[in-house]
């Protein structure tokens, strides 16, 4: 007879306890595969390596301070303890702490949560806000205490001293910076009349900076209505706020230049845009003017009154030519009338009676004789001379050859 007989519950509760007592507190290496998240926060996977696999769980109280999403293919480092899950007799690792081989699990953290956050936009630059050129009012996050806080305010007093600083106290590193730097963000973004925020911590290892890759964060400065401005670390270090905010400083110092100018050098621009405007308002009044005075001088020109002076202007030297013309023509005409006088003078019977002729008309029909034998002895005739007139009675007829008729 056997020593003992073993129900299959006693049997797996003893091989559980062996299992628990000899690899506790073991670390474990593998690939992870069929990585799933429960609805409850406990993750359930495989981890295998080349020839072997083994089920592995890290329920909720362990993984809530992962930094990174593990995934199927991730090379991990397990640190648990190997047990038994009595109900399928299956034995399994129950994680307490895994990290990343080879890399870690900060930095993949950051870089799952930097590519997550870049697909779904959170860096597009459309989404960036502009920095207000001078703003009157800057909200300042960032630790009370540390040189950070001085030297912003230093610069900001040096360069234009009449500028309003809302300081926000927050822790920038630990558990609580992240929550602290959200409120933050909120708060003063409910408080309104800021026009910018300088969200600011000094220089550290990517532990120490570790608030400003959490993704609330992340997302309270994308959902900030007020520009925001990262001055984290120092010049090499990147944070995932730097990527999500609307201006990256390179220092926090950097971001205290950055957010304004200095104000002599703005006095400065003032006077050197004054000088431009008044001379740019000079050209353009002479361009003005030299128009309007165009523009009076061309209205003039159509005006009713000016086309009538303009007309009876024309009239006076149309006038005058005609005038001209006509004296002209006048005096080629009457010089023309006289030579035609003269000629007709020339021929006239008056010039030939001037001379010492005379007319003889036979009276009473004024027919002129040119013959003698026209007339009869006793006809009564009218001699024509230059001056006056002679009434006559014909008392003799001498005919060209010389015969003569007498009254008888």
């Amino acid at each position: 007879m056997p020593s003992r007989i073993y129900t299959v519950s006693e049997l797996t509760a003893e091989i559980r306890a062996v299992l628990e007592d000899s690899f506790s507190g073991i670390w474990l290496e593998g690939e992870i595969s069929n990585f799933r998240l429960h609805s409850s926060g406990h993750m359930y996977f495989t981890l295998k390596d080349e020839e072997s696999q083994i089920k592995a769980a890290m329920f909720r109280y362990q993984n809530r301070l992962l930094k990174f999403k593990p995934q199927d293919g991730l090379q991990v480092l397990v640190f648990g303890i190997v047990t038994l899950f009595e109900r399928r007799g299956e034995y399994q690792i129950s994680v307490e702490y895994m990290e990343p081989k080879g890399v870690g699990a900060l930095q993949l953290a950051y870089e799952q949560l930097k590519e997550r956050l870049a697909q779904e936009g959170l860096f597009d630059a459309a989404h960036k806000k502009p920095i207000p050129l001078l703003p009157r009012r800057i909200g300042l996050i960032t630790s009370p205490t540390g040189a950070v806080i001085c030297d912003i305010l230093q610069i900001l007093d040096r360069r234009f001293a009449n500028l309003e600083i809302l300081i926000y106290p927050v822790a920038v590193q630990g558990e609580t910076a992240a929550p602290e730097i959200v409120t933050a963000l909120q708060e003063l973004n409910r408080l309104g009349e800021i026009d910018v925020l300088i969200l600011a911590r000094g220089g550290g290892s990517i532990e120490d900076l570790w608030a400003f890759n959490e993704e609330v964060v992340a997302r309270a400065i994308y959902n900030s209505k007020i520009p925001v401005i990262s001055a984290v670390g120092h010049e090499t270090d990147y944070t995932i706020a730097d990527f999500v905010a609307d201006l990256r400083a390179p220092t926090p110092s950097a971001a205290a230049e950055l957010v304004v100018a200095r104000k002599d050098e703005l006095a400065q621009r003032l006077d050197d845009l004054s000088l431009r405007m008044a001379t740019n308002i000079r050209y353009l009044l002479r361009r003005v003017f030299e128009r309007l005075n165009g523009l009076v001088r061309h209205l003039a020109l159509l005006s009713p009154q000016a086309r009538i002076r303009f007309q009876h202007k024309r009239l006076e030297e149309l006038y005058f030519r005609l005038t001209s013309r006509i004296g002209h023509r006048l005096e080629l005409a009457r010089a023309s009338l006289l030579a035609q006088v003269g000629k007709l003078d020339s021929l006239s019977p008056l010039a030939i009676l001037s001379r010492g002729y005379s007319i003889c008309r036979r009276l009473p029909s004024l027919e002129i004789v040119k013959d003698a034998s026209a007339v009869i002895v006793g006809e009564e005739v009218a001699v024509i001379l230059h001056q006056g007139e002679l009434l006559c009675r014909v008392e003799e007829v001498k005919e060209p050859s010389g015969v003569s008729n007498h009254i008888m």
